[in-house]
């Protein structure tokens, strides 16, 4: 059956709603092709070099992005911390009504703001709205919860705060972080991610705007504006989120500084199994690990697994990954109509098809390395477009004992690719589990809890989970990392505010030069 658009979910429909949402934050090339401004130095200004953004869905130019230099950059630094300066001083009060105001504003848009991330890194919708809710409600809980944690006397940093986001959440990361960072009394600087994301953040920070709050939202290359976003004096604290390569480099250009910081980066997530038998409730736990093709920091790719179990792991697994639906988010049949749920998808494409490309290439390495491929999943019957664009997408793929010397073996794949170690000793479990010198979170699937918890002190992550997976989590739930997945100071719940502001007793939970120190989890 031939598919369509469904209707009304279309690129140029899409656009419209978002110019007619915020048509200050919008405007043309000499060519008529839609641009995004940049917001600095207070407004929305038609400034930088534009450079066309395409869509991973189908390969086709979203918008143009102008990216600034370092030069334009430095001026918006110099003014946002001239705003942070005013805004620091504001009573507490009065911040909490701007957030919540901009709260309604985003709320009132939340449909196109989803949309717009279908569109611009390939969520599902389902997906897609969740990570906008994840932000509205993570903030409204801050704004009830501020009052009691600047209560021992916190006070705001002494420059705004430079946010460098990766593109996987825009919404439920980067936002949220933000409009926290706004109420515990900063000014915000972020910079749009290259690869996805730029439009929907755009919309967003229109609408932070009007509601008064002192945010900067500028797009560029990373390696230019990098050591004005790090190492500006004006900068109060670094926010990163991202891979171990590009974190490395922000974590060394902070050497010599003692700017507060907080440095989330990539690690081999791992689920070890050992004298296990609940297998039904492990398959739904496998099922929900593919949201979002693993694009995800908490996803879990690797599974280390007792010899003595293999077979029944794999008599669960793979009919799970079998069971995974990808494909085009919007692609209907001629059956839909107006109001008719939208694909109910594990996921669409990767974020771009350079990054599938190097995905398939790892595969490949790791087989002929040795690796035993136990499923390789096809394109062939997706739900796709006739003709469309599909060099972004890649099928579920499973590896068997992946060669030591291969990519897949150590790092994280940030993609549909799963590969399993088998294991003889629990000694060789927490070895295999520990492969990427830290993670964020781990999982032990275990009948025995009491051993599992003694398993759990020895693996480097952050959260482990004893016979269910660990999230970044919400609300009050801490988050940070071990081992080389973290630098500097833990956030969530009560420690992100603490990270982002000044005061108080104890210090910071985290992981810093001179000393680690890690919060109940």
């Amino acid at each position: 059956m031939a598919l369509r658009l469904a209707d009304g979910t279309s690129w140029s429909d899409t656009l419209a709603r978002a110019v007619a949402a915020a048509p200050e934050a919008f405007g043309t090339t000499p060519d008529g092709a839609a641009t995004l401004h940049n917001l600095v130095e207070g407004g929305w200004r038609a400034v930088g070099t534009p450079s066309p953004v395409r869509t991973p869905v189908d390969n086709t130019v979203l918008v143009n992005l102008a990216r600034l230099d370092a030069e334009a950059a430095r001026g918006a630094v110099e003014h946002a911390a001239a705003a942070h300066r005013e805004w620091a001083r504001t009573p507490l009060a009065e911040r909490k009504a701007r957030v919540d105001d901009a709260l309604d504003a985003l709320t009132a848009h939340r449909d196109l703001l989803a949309m717009l991330l279908v569109w611009e890194i390939g969520k599902p919708w389902r997906l897609a709205c969740a990570d906008v809710d994840r932000a509205l409600d993570g903030v409204r809980w801050y704004v009830q919860e501020i009052d009691r944690m600047l209560a021992d006397g916190r006070e705001p940093l002494p420059g705004p705060v430079s946010n460098i986001a990766s593109w996987n959440y825009p919404m439920s990361v980067l936002v949220h972080a933000e409009l926290v960072q706004l109420l515990a009394g900063n000014a915000v600087i972020a910079k749009t991610p290259s690869q996805g994301g730029a439009v929907c953040l755009t919309v967003a920070h229109a609408l932070m705007r009007r509601a008064g709050l002192p945010a900067t939202l500028l797009s560029g290359s990373g390696e230019e504006l990098s050591e004005v976003l790090v190492r500006a004096p004006e900068i109060g604290a670094v926010a990163f989120v991202g891979g171990r390569s590009n974190g490395g480099k922000v974590a060394a250009a902070l050497l010599d500084s003692d700017k507060r910081h907080f440095i989330e980066q990539e690690g081999l997530n791992a689920w070890g199994i050992w004298n296990f038998s609940q297998w039904d409730l492990l398959a739904a736990h496998l099922k929900k690990g593919f949201e979002y093709g693993k694009q995800r920091c908490t996803a879990y790719p690797r599974f280390v697994v007792q010899r003595d179990l293999v077979d029944e792991f794999l008599d669960v697994y793979l009919p799970v990954v079998r069971s995974v639906r990808f494909g085009h988010p919007l692609a209907v049949g001629d059956d839909w109509s107006a109001g008719d749920p939208l694909p109910e998808l594990d996921f669409g494409p990767l974020i771009s098809a350079a990054k599938a490309e190097e995905l398939r290439r790892k595969v490949d390495e790791a087989v002929r390395g040795g690796a035993v491929p136990l499923h390789r999943g096809k394109l062939d019957g997706a739900p796709f477009l006739d003709g469309q664009d599909t060099s972004a997408y890649v099928a579920p793929a499973v590896l068997l004992a992946p060669p030591g010397r291969s990519r897949l073996m150590h790092a994280e794949p940030f993609g549909p690719v799963d590969t399993i170690v088998v294991v003889d000793t629990t000694d060789e479990l927490l070895a295999q589990m520990n492969a990427s010198n830290g993670a964020l979170v781990a999982s032990l699937a275990c009948d025995d809890e009491e051993l599992a918890g003694k398993l759990a002190v020895d693996l480097q992550a952050f959260k482990v989970g004893i016979n269910k997976p660990r999230s970044r989590g919400d609300r009050e739930e801490p988050f940070g990392g071990r081992g080389a997945s973290w630098k500097g100071a833990f956030v969530g719940g009560d420690l992100l505010v603490q990270a982002v502001t000044v005061g108080g007793d104890g210090r910071l939970y985290g992981n810093f030069p001179d000393y680690s120190s890690y919060p109940a989890t």
